[in-house]
């Protein structure tokens, strides 16, 4: 997603108590941000929120953390989340890399992947969300039989990531390649997954849970 940097909206999203620009010093006490025990669900390239906030509003008894490098998409994140009136959302500006670097062990318990760049050069594979390099880096902070579910568009990258999910130690519990002619039942389609879907393009999709010693 390509925007034009806005100046403005940095300090729009550094207004609102739900935007955390200082995730590190969060790292083991989210949940004192979010003033309850309840769990924490991750979405990792948020896109314009859709998703996120629609889990929010649907599920008031689960903490839920989207992250995205550019706050020009966070902004419209912000803006969905307080149309929607959601008070169990964190938006936070990072580059997913580091991400590891903002939770404890067994801090998180489930994460979703939506749609992220399949990056298809061989050069460029590690930086693929769902690769093996940062599979182990969210093992660091995720609960035992914690759930990451993969959504995408592109079949290679559906292909390559089950190898990845497996040598990084994860069941893959649920797995379609036309999600939605599936028995799957709680999807929530994106404004990114409606446009191609639209187009007749399927949607894969699949669920790894990670088995702890």
């Amino acid at each position: 997603m390509r925007l034009r940097k806005k100046w403005w909206v940095r300090p729009e999203l550094e207004k609102d108590s739900k935007v955390i620009t200082n995730p590190r010093e969060l790292k083991g006490i989210w949940k004192e941000d979010f003033k309850n025990n309840n769990d924490i669900f991750l979405e990792l390239g948020c896109g314009r929120g859709d998703f996120t906030v629609t889990k929010a509003k649907n599920n008031p008894d689960i903490n839920y953390i989207s992250v995205d490098l550019k706050d020009e998409v966070l902004i419209y994140v912000l803006n969905k989340a307080n149309e929607a009136e959601v008070e169990n959302i964190r938006i936070v500006p990072l580059n997913i890399s580091f991400i590891s670097e903002i939770f404890s062990e067994d801090e998180v318990s489930k994460i979703f992947i939506n749609f992220c760049n399949p990056w298809p050069k061989d050069r460029h594979k590690k930086r693929r969300l769902t690769h093996t390099k940062f599979l182990d880096e969210y093992k660091k902070f995720l609960k035992k039989d914690s759930e990451i579910w993969f959504k995408t568009d592109d079949k290679e990258l559906f292909d390559e990531s089950q190898d990845y999910f497996k040598e990084a130690g994860f069941e893959i519990e649920y797995l379609t390649y036309d999600l939605h002619k599936s028995d799957f039942k709680e999807n929530i389609v994106t404004e990114y997954e409606s446009k191609w879907t639209s187009m007749g393009m399927n949607i894969m999709f699949l669920i790894g849970r990670l088995k702890k010693e």
